[in-house]
C-alpha cells in the first residue's frame, strides 16, 4: 500500500471529474452576469447616465506645462480668492496646474458649454476628484490629462486631491463654479 501525502504528486486518473449540476449553474449565472454588465457599461449607462467622460493623456515637460498654465492664467484671470486666481474661460482648452497643495486656478465655467480641461502636476502625483459628481482622475508630473467635460448643472463643485501628496494633502482643495 502506497501512502501519498504530498500535494506535489499528480493524482492518477481523471481527478477533476465531470462538472456537477451546481457548478454548471454557477458558471451559467456568472457568465450571464458578466455579459449583462458588459452590455450595461458599453451601451445602457452612457445613454442614460452620461457616465463616459472623454479622456486622453500625453507626455509634457513639467516646466513647459507650468509655463503654459501660468501664461493662460495671466491672460484669463478675472479675480482672486485667497491668493488663487479665478478664471472664467471661453469654451475650449483650459489649463489647470496642480502643485503641493493647491489646484490653480479656480474655474468659473458656463453651463452647457464644452471645455477641455488640461491638467498636469509639476511636483508629485496628485488626484483630481470632482465632487459631488464623483469624477476621479490621476494627475501625474510629466503628463497632461485632457478631460473633455460639459457642465449640465449650475452650482459649486469641490476639487479634492485623492492621491496622498505630502503633509498638506488634507488641505488640497479647489473649486469649480458653474454659472448660467
Amino acid at each position: 500500500m502506497s501512502l501519498r501525502t504530498s500535494t506535489l504528486i499528480r493524482p492518477e486518473g481523471r481527478w477533476w471529474g465531470p462538472i456537477g449540476r451546481d457548478e454548471r449553474a454557477w458558471v451559467l449565472v456568472a457568465t450571464v452576469w458578466a455579459v449583462t454588465m458588459f452590455v450595461m457599461m458599453q451601451f445602457v449607462w452612457p445613454a442614460i447616465g452620461r457616465q463616459h467622460i472623454t479622456f486622453e493623456s500625453y507626455r509634457v515637460a513639467p516646466a513647459e506645462f507650468a509655463r503654459l498654465a501660468d501664461a493662460y492664467i495671466a491672460e484669463h484671470t478675472t479675480g482672486d480668492e485667497g491668493g488663487i486666481p479665478v478664471v472664467q474661460p471661453e469654451p475650449g482648452d483650459v489649463y489647470m496646474l496642480t502643485t503641493r497643495f493647491q489646484f490653480r486656478p479656480m474655474l468659473r465655467l458656463r453651463k452647457g458649454e464644452t471645455y477641455r480641461l488640461l491638467l498636469s502636476s509639476n511636483d508629485v502625483q496628485h488626484g483630481f476628484s470632482l465632487q459631488p459628481s464623483n469624477l476621479n482622475f490621476q494627475v501625474l508630473p510629466g503628463y497632461v490629462s485632457a478631460i473633455t467635460l460639459t457642465p449640465l448643472e449650475t452650482g459649486t463643485y469641490t476639487l479634492v486631491c485623492n492621491e496622498y501628496c505630502g503633509t498638506g494633502h488634507h488641505l488640497m482643495l479647489g473649486r469649480i463654479e458653474v454659472v448660467e
